[in-house]
């Protein structure tokens, strides 16, 4: 197994926890979370494949990514039932979710031969876009748009991976540099309360 291919397992894994989580506090059954959690963990890859004509979408021709993300949202909801945990928790296992799908969309985009802002959009999607699924299904307004620095925390985790990798670092230390950055803004955003101008 290759490293990005292990790494978007786990991603996948961490996106079906905190969707999970977010959605035990709308009373749903364990059906509904498990569609929750497992279009929330493959969403931002399969829009980011459609959009760079990947077809078909990377958990067509290998179903490991379906499984280990009804497998983490079986998981999460029976655990969820038994222990209290903090309203928000989701948000810190969601900022390294966001880190870990930036990064992959971000390397997978370049692979396929797209420009650097094209590479970096893709990371982004990957990042973002199952978080916003989740909150459709939830019935709430996207993270991204109610909350402190979340998709600026992702581009730029997704530029310094572009611009490492264009330095001919280490792949994996390109990807732990640029995760770690992701995390950092994106908690430092949640602890802090920092947010970019609004209209208002």
């Amino acid at each position: 197994m290759s490293l990005i291919y292990l790494l978007d397992l786990c991603a996948v894994a961490i996106c079906a926890i905190t969707s999970t989580l977010e959605a035990r506090h709308r009373d749903l059954d364990l059906f509904g979370v498990l569609v929750i959690a497992v279009i929330s963990g493959i969403g931002g890859g399969t829009l980011r494949d459609i959009l760079l004509g990947r077809l078909p979408v990377y958990w067509i021709h290998d179903p490991v990514y379906v499984v280990v993300g009804l497998l983490a949202g079986t998981l999460t909801f029976f655990l969820g039932r038994k222990l209290a945990l903090p309203k928000n928790f989701f948000l810190i296992p969601d900022a390294i979710g966001l880190a870990l799908f930036t990064v992959i969309g971000t390397s997978i985009a370049l692979k396929l031969g797209a420009p650097w802002l094209i590479a970096a959009l893709m990371g982004v999607i990957t990042g973002v876009f199952g978080g916003v699924l989740r909150d459709i299904l939830c019935n709430q307004l996207p993270l991204i748009f109610r909350t402190d620095i979340y998709a600026t925390a992702s581009l730029a985790g997704a530029l310094l991976f572009i611009a490492l990798d264009a330095y001919a670092l280490n792949q994996a230390a390109a990807m732990l540099c640029a995760m770690s950055t992701i995390v950092v803004i994106r908690l430092a955003a949640i602890h802090w309360h920092l947010q970019l101008p609004r209209l208002k």
